[in-house]
């Protein structure tokens, strides 16, 4: 699986930004996706994650409602976006996508650290 992140930059705090990730060669039709970050000297945090199960997509979310993902198919790769709202300096952070092949259980069961494949990530910087 091949994940390639964009769409990070700096943003004033209250503002917002998505993020975009191009997600390619599944093999399996059944996955799940996450977006997930790190700030600096802190633990990976799962911020939001979808798949595929039983022919359905489905999406979860799990930063109150702030952050949303959403998909689309274009050709044959997976655009998984990560729309962020009322950012903060707290939300500075190196965003990644991250991906588990042949996933056959929804996507809420999967930590941060149990995702196999990795974007690089895109820096997002939360500053005035």
């Amino acid at each position: 699986v091949q994940l390639v992140e964009s769409g990070g930059g700096l943003v004033q705090p209250g503002g917002s930004l998505r993020l975009s990730c191009v997600a390619s060669g599944f093999i399996d039709p059944e996955y799940a996706i996450a977006w997930i970050r790190t700030a600096p000297g802190k633990d990976r945090e799962r911020l939001s994650c979808m798949g595929r199960r039983n022919g359905k997509l489905y999406y979860r979310d799990f930063m109150s409602g702030r952050f949303t993902i959403s998909s689309e198919i274009e050709h044959d790769n997976n655009l998984v976006y990560l729309q962020m709202t009322r950012l903060q300096p707290e939300d500075t952070a190196l965003y990644q996508c991250a991906a588990v092949d042949d996933w056959g259980h929804y996507c809420d069961a999967l930590r941060a650290n149990d995702y196999d494949d990795w974007g690089q990530g895109t820096q997002v910087t939360v500053s005035s």
